[in-house]
């Protein structure tokens, strides 16, 4: 029985061998006219080529299976930094002044239950402020972001960073709020483009799915949202959202604000 003879052709010939008649990407059937061509075997070619392999009968020549790993692990990888490392209460400063509807802000807080609400003022008036105070009088957590035109759903829900060299999966504020039941602080959001309406889902009380990665964020007990604006609604801000909150402009009764005994009304769907 005669033995065919197989010509020897070394890993990187095979390689140059396949770029230069099929380019960086061919298929089972390319491989199989390259070892007819060249009177190798099928399974020698494929052992030589393994790395490059990205599918069932395809290879890629600037895609190695290594690469292909590292890009699946850093879609399901965690975010840089747990969400339990860092303490986000602020501090009390001594030289806080109660004004205005502070007494009801610092109510809806207590309460823990999903209030959204809208605070508008003249420019440095401490809108800001007496939320945060209230938050370090209550000793809750705090979560504020700064809104300007350019803030997008990646600055607000998250997305992927380089760390050393990979790329990881990183929460944004929002996502950080929902995971501890914190306090979001929505500042200056009639600066706000319509980036921002990846929010309403999370103002309407119902989390957000993150498409990135697959993965559903339902808001933790204590969660709620307080967005603070200069010109009472009449910025960049869609009107839908500025629906989705509860307008402390005027003076609220004791009777009308949540507390830890209130029951918050059903959302119909």
């Amino acid at each position: 029985m005669t033995k065919l003879f197989e010509i020897k052709m070394t890993r990187e010939e095979i390689i140059e061998g396949l770029r230069s008649n099929y380019g960086i990407e061919f298929t089972a059937a390319d491989v199989k006219g390259f070892c007819a061509m060249n009177d190798i075997g099928y399974s020698t070619v494929t052992k030589k080529i393994e790395d490059f392999k990205v599918g069932r009968g395809k290879w890629n020549l600037e895609v190695t299976q290594k690469a292909v790993d590292n890009i699946e692990r850093s879609y399901s990888a965690p975010a840089v930094m747990p969400v339990v490392e860092e303490n986000l209460v602020p501090e009390i400063d001594s030289s806080f002044v109660k004004f205005g509807n502070f007494a009801d802000i610092k109510n809806i807080i207590k309460s823990k239950l999903f209030y959204p609400t809208f605070i508008t003022g003249l420019s440095g008036n401490g809108k800001t402020f007496g939320v945060e105070q209230a938050c370090a009088q209550l000793k809750r957590e705090i979560v504020r972001v700064n809104i300007t035109i350019e803030t997008d759903e990646d600055d607000l829900i998250g997305g992927f960073r380089l760390v050393n060299g990979e790329t990881v999966w990183h929460n944004g504020p929002v996502i950080e709020a929902l995971e501890r039941g914190a306090i979001l602080l929505l500042d200056e959001i009639d600066l706000a483009s319509n980036k921002i309406l990846c929010l309403q889902s999370v103002l309407e009380g119902n989390g957000v799915f993150l498409k990135k990665i697959g993965r559903f964020v339902r808001p933790t007990a204590g969660f709620n949202v307080f967005a603070t604006a200069n010109t009472k609604g009449k910025g960049q801000t869609t009107d839908a959202l500025l629906e989705l909150t509860c307008s402390t402009k005027h003076s609220l009764k004791d009777s009308q604000l949540p507390s830890s005994k209130t029951t918050l009304p059903q959302k119909q769907n």
